[in-house]
Formats: structure tokens, sequence, C-alpha cells
């Protein structure tokens, strides 16, 4: 299910947050979808549980899953949670393009890349 790359520079914790949010962009996880256990998932992925709890941490802090206790951890209802992926991402495009115009980049080079982008799919 999921895909970790642990010679990665990347913590394992956010590979899972963005693993995680991905998957439920793409429809493969959907809203009320019960996630697997810290314990089981940790297990399954062959890393700390105390990796998967701060990865569940922050994709609650975010309003992507929610905790019922006693119960589990599930997707959020409805579209939230894409629409808060959707404003996350949203975020980070307007990051980059702002650091592209502090160094230089004018506005037909960033259109440029994010056409490559869409081309490479």
């Amino acid at each position: 299910m999921l895909q970790l790359d642990l010679q990665s520079r990347t913590p394992i914790y956010e590979q899972l947050i963005t693993k995680m949010s991905e998957m439920i962009s793409l429809g493969v996880l959907s809203s009320g979808e019960q996630l697997p256990s810290v314990r089981a998932l940790a297990r399954d992925l062959g890393v700390n549980p105390n990796t998967v709890q701060k990865a569940y941490q922050e994709l609650e802090r975010n309003g992507i899953i929610y905790s019922v206790s006693g119960k589990g951890s599930f997707i959020a209802s409805g579209n939230s949670a894409n629409e808060i992926l959707k404003k996350q991402t949203v975020s980070k495009i307007t990051e980059a393009v702002t650091e592209g115009k502090r160094t230089g980049l004018t506005k037909p080079q960033v259109i440029g890349v994010v056409e490559l982008v869409y081309k490479e799919g």
C-alpha cells in the first residue's frame, strides 16, 4: 500500500504524510475510511510506531484525518480532506513562485515550468 524510501533525506513521517495525502487526493483512501492502527502500520512498514504516530498527529492537526477514542483514525468526511490538501498545495506553490521571483525568475519562466510539469503528467 505505502512505499517509503528509507534512503531519502526526507524524514519518514513526512513521507508518510505526503503518501497518505496523495492517496486521499487520488481517491484511494475515501472519507470515513479507517486507517490502520499506529502499531499495525509501523509493523507493516518496518518503522518505529512513534514515527507513524507523529504523521497521524500532523494529519489530524491539518484536518485531513480525525481520531475517535478507542476506535482509531479515519479520513475526514466529505471533501474537507481534499480541500485542505488543495489549500496546502496552493500555499506551497505560492511560496515557490515567491522564492523564484526573489531569485530573479521571470513570469514567463515560471509559466514555462508549470506548463512543463503538466505536459510530463
